[in-house]
């Protein structure tokens, strides 16, 4: 039980520092501008919980196919090289949402190529429309596709991806997916509700420092921690 309790604490505390102000969150906050929150919310969701659990079970293979003690001296090295890296972008973050500047122009050259979903007033209309829709229905909508592709190949080999990999290859891997599924769902949501009113407010700068000094953590303890057989 304490070894589910930590990984779950350590995968929510990875996730949400990871997500938060991540390409992924300001992607969810400009889509449910646009289109309707729930389909965006369901889209998004969907992709990221098929992340965690594919990664959480790379992670937990890979003590079966490599020794459980290259794997530990593998996510410590991956512990202590995600720090230093969000650290270091953080630390040259000139304090401009980048980030969410670079999302927006994106989709906005995606629509301008595809146009068919208005903006604006219609919103609410596309809202009240997809309520009367059956609920399966729905998750075959375009709209639902698209926000799961954009996040799921948005996350493919992104540095939490390869850190959650890291910490279900060493701690237990119900823990990691179950921390993982809720800081996903709870970052999410968030951006989904909180709209770029709430991106806007976000400091990628904080953000990244605080996740590189929680992975240096992580590294720490996991340097300090024993290799179980």
């Amino acid at each position: 039980m304490t070894s589910l309790v930590q990984a779950f604490s350590k995968s929510l505390a990875m996730t949400v520092l990871s997500e938060i102000g991540d390409k992924t969150f300001f992607a969810a906050a400009i889509l449910a501008m646009r289109h309707p929150r729930k389909l965006v919310l369901l889209g998004c969701l969907a992709a990221l919980i098929v992340m965690t659990i594919l990664s959480a079970v790379v992670g937990w293979a890979a003590p079966n196919l490599i020794s459980r003690k290259w794997t530990h001296h593998i996510t410590t090295v991956l512990f202590f090289g995600f720090g230093l890296w969000s650290l270091w972008d953080g630390y040259m973050e000139d304090g401009e949402a980048e980030e969410l500047a670079e999302v927006e122009a994106k989709l906005d050259a995606d629509w301008k190529a595809n146009p068919g979903t208005v903006k604006g007033g219609n919103k609410t209309d596309d809202d009240s429309k997809k309520e009367r829709q059956p609920f399966l229905t729905q998750f075959f909508s375009p709209i639902f596709l698209k926000a799961f592709s954009i996040t799921f190949f948005g996350e493919w080999g992104d540095k939490s991806q390869l850190a959650t990999i890291g910490l279900a290859a060493d701690e237990n891997p119900f823990g990691v997916v179950l921390g993982g599924i809720l800081g996903q769902a709870l970052c999410t949501t968030a951006a989904v509700l909180g709209g770029k009113s709430l991106a806007c407010q976000i400091s990628e700068k904080i953000v990244a420092l605080s996740g590189g000094v929680l992975f240096i953590v992580f590294g720490i303890q996991s340097l300090l921690s024993t290799v179980e057989s």
